[in-house]
């Protein structure tokens, strides 16, 4: 099987991930829940991955809050920096990870920047609808669908010369593009595990600027007398039992990023994508594709794009088609009808990879 919806999630992880799972099963129990050497195992292995990670992201490790996955980390960040009746800045490429928490707040949403791989256009839009006013802001790093990479740092800027609050969704960037907490100045920035960061599914991460509000309530291991949930991060944002193997295994793909490199991984990927767009455009189809992009390319196919998916499963291809949990995003790009067939590739991206794709549409073509 080629595997080439690494959007979705990323299935071909290192080794050592699974690894780092199963050990967790066998010798860690619930961190805080006991002073026994397996509880502390389980207690030294989750503050290691938050070490890692506030490393890779250039946070402190108790900014770092473990979630089940990124839609969770946002809806947290949006309960706590939205209000009902708020006018909400979004871009044209948001997921329903965004918009339906959004709608579910009662909140007006204002969509700016919808030129797709148009970063002078994006930022012109941005900084128009916060002149005009708005509460926060929410912007995503990179599109699932198109894998276009807005120009966050220079959005992020703009939210902080005008004050607004801001979160990034960082679902397709974490992993592959650099994220520096700090320097943005974000509020909130959420992301899964189990894409770019290579680990289980059932793993996010939320970086939290400073102490929030916690959307739900429960056991912590600590403060146990008190009704009330503690009030310091990452306490605060835990309730219950973590995901200990999960969490074992995004420390271990932390790891092999670290060790491997970011900037190599988003350089193979886009050099793959580059050829399967050459390929895509020689064979007819349109093709979605622009300067500042991910190893994330969607075209549209000689009919439909289900049938085109299906088609390529049968040749043993994994693509995604429609419209990728995104209307929005295709609404902006003239293919909310239609959708597009997604190919996404990963870490382990090769130009072989590309070659069956484009062997499989051409044959069928």
């Amino acid at each position: 099987m080629i595997y080439l919806d690494n959007g979705a999630t990323s299935l071909h992880k290192p080794p050592e991930v699974a690894q780092a799972v199963i050990r967790a099963l066998r010798q860690c129990a619930n961190p805080g829940r006991g002073g026994h050497k397996w509880a502390m195992e389980a207690a030294q292995t989750v503050y290691n991955c938050r070490e890692l990670a506030s490393q890779m992201f250039a946070c402190q490790p108790e900014q770092v809050v473990f979630t089940a996955n990124c839609t969770h980390g946002l809806n947290i960040a949006i309960n706590a920096l939205v209000r009902p009746g708020d006018r909400v800045l979004i871009t044209g490429f948001e997921h329903n990870a965004v918009t339906r928490p959004l709608f579910a707040r009662n909140v007006q949403t204002v969509v700016a920047g919808r030129k797709l791989f148009d970063r002078a256009d994006t930022l012109q839009q941005w900084e128009d609808a916060l002149k005009k006013g708005v509460h926060a802001a929410v912007m995503t790093h990179c599109s699932n669908v198109f894998g276009y990479i807005l120009p966050v740092e220079e959005m992020a800027a703009l939210c902080r010369q005008y004050q607004v609050p801001f979160i990034v969704d960082g679902a397709q960037s974490a992993g592959v593009l650099p994220i520096d907490f700090q320097a943005l100045g974000a509020d909130f920035i959420a992301m899964p595990g189990h894409k770019g960061l290579l680990g289980p599914q059932g793993t996010g991460l939320l970086l939290c600027a400073s102490d929030t509000p916690a959307l739900m309530q429960g056991g912590t291991g600590t403060q146990s007398v008190s009704q009330q949930m503690p009030r310091q991060l990452p306490e605060a944002l835990e309730a219950g039992t973590l995901n200990v193997p999960g969490i074992a295994g995004l420390g271990a793909a932390l790891s092999y990023l670290r060790r491997t490199g970011t900037e190599q991984i988003l350089r193979r990927e886009q050099m793959v994508a580059r050829q399967c767009v050459y390929g895509l455009q020689k064979l007819g189809f349109p093709v979605f594709s622009g300067p500042d992009q991910t190893g994330t390319v969607s075209f549209l196919p000689h009919g439909d794009c289900e049938d085109a998916a299906a088609m390529l499963d049968r040749q043993g291809i994994a693509v995604r088609a429609g419209l990728h949990c995104a209307p929005l995003a295709h609404e902006s790009a003239g293919t909310l009808q239609t959708g597009t067939v997604r190919v996404s590739f990963g870490h382990d991206a090769t130009p072989a990879q590309a070659q069956r794709l484009l062997s499989a549409l051409r044959q069928a073509h």
